[in-house]
């Protein structure tokens, strides 16, 4: 599978993620406070205030047709197949835009996800039944000229079948209900969540079979910064990124980041797969 630069994609990926984040965040604007890792891969425990907003999963204009055909001999229904393409989808630094540089790690455990578990904090485990292959990259923007550091995550996995991944979106609109204090790790938190899912047909959304927003806070210590986290699914592959905010950097840019790198990797699954638009 081709691993070519992300980057090269994202000045031909059109508007549509970005106006569906922008219906999603007024959305999110009027459900009050609430609550594949989330910023630095994992989540967790914090004190978060959440109401979620959501469709279901499954619940767009059924009289679509699919955003999406793959090529049903590229899908891969191996481990190795899996790896290949998860690797050659998630987003590398130069692929986030200029000034982004590796973070250390600068990627996940392989043969791991990360998962809530039920004590509400983010870890890895390893792979489930339904999951193929997983993998995270972690950039950042380094503290520069008055403005903090910005962390980004960039992760993709490969389910087994489509119902798995299906089910992997609801779980992604039921764990701010389930957790409404989230922990990352030690001293860091994500909190005051809320989320909307908007299916295929729904919310400007005409590029995915689902699309999940979160937005809220990631708290480490005293310090309290925006936080996005974008979950989309393409029949048998999910994708999301993640987006700590900094000092010196406001919301728009944010969602910005989060809209183009979801659109390149998009852009990606569907080259690699051979499918129709």
């Amino acid at each position: 599978m081709s691993d070519v630069n992300a980057g090269v994609r994202m000045g031909t990926w059109p508007c549509r993620a970005v106006v569906s984040v922008a219906t999603a965040t007024v959305l999110l604007s009027g459900c009050g406070l609430g609550d594949d890792g989330k910023a630095n891969g994992e989540r967790s425990s914090a004190p978060s205030k959440s109401t979620t907003a959501s469709a279901s999963p499954s619940g767009g204009d059924a009289s679509l047709p699919p955003p999406f055909r793959a090529d049903p001999a590229k899908v891969p229904r191996t481990k190795s197949r899996a790896e290949a393409l998860a690797a050659a989808v998630t987003l590398k630094p130069q692929g986030w835009g200029a000034g982004f540089r590796a973070q250390q790690p600068a990627v996940s455990t392989p043969g791991t996800v990360a998962v809530l578990n039920e004590q509400c904090r983010w870890e890895r485990q390893a792979l489930p039944k339904g999951v193929l292959a997983s993998l995270s990259r972690y950039s950042e923007i380094p503290a520069a000229d008055g403005k903090g550091e910005v962390k980004v995550t960039a992760s993709v996995t490969v389910h087994r079948t489509v119902r798995d991944a299906d089910e992997r979106l609801a779980s992604t609109l039921e764990e701010p209900l389930r957790c409404r204090q989230q922990q990352v790790r030690t001293d860091e938190w994500i909190t005051e969540l809320i989320s909307a899912a908007s299916p295929y047909g729904q919310g400007n959304n005409t590029y995915a079979d689902d699309h999940v927003v979160e937005i809220g806070k990631y708290v480490t210590g005293k310090s309290e910064q925006t936080y996005r986290w974008y979950v989309t699914r393409l029949g048998t592959v999910t994708l999301a990124v993640s987006v700590k905010g900094a000092e010196g950097y406001t919301a728009n840019e944010l969602d910005k980041y989060a809209a183009n790198a979801n659109g390149v990797m998009i852009n990606t699954v569907e080259f690699e797969l051979g499918g129709d638009t």
